[in-house]
């Protein structure tokens, strides 16, 4: 029936607290969640940016982030500072942000 509960470091998603309204597969500029038949899935949470747009729609609490403290934050705060990705580690993952 609903897929379990996921948490990354910034990213908490309970499908049992979803109902299906959609907002969070429009609101997020970069496709994690899409509407399933029931419920929202999860479907690319590797390419969240932190931004926040999915938590602030979500009237029911199934989403969650922490915005600022992950990987898109340390590129933004570099990028302000003019440097280019130095504080970021994501210790060589496969999809991460970070440059390479």
């Amino acid at each position: 029936m609903f897929d379990s509960v996921y948490t990354s470091t910034t990213l908490h998603y309970e499908p049992e607290l979803c109902t299906g309204c959609g907002l969070c597969s429009i609101v997020c500029p970069h496709g994690v969640f899409v509407q399933g038949n029931e419920v929202a899935e999860l479907r690319y949470p590797e390419r969240c940016i932190e931004c926040g747009a999915c938590q602030r729609n979500c009237a029911f609490g199934a989403i969650s982030v922490r915005t600022g403290v992950g990987c898109a934050a340390a590129l933004m705060l570099e990028a302000l500072r003019g440097r280019k990705g130095s504080s970021c580690s994501c210790d060589g993952q496969p999809l991460c942000c970070c440059p390479s």
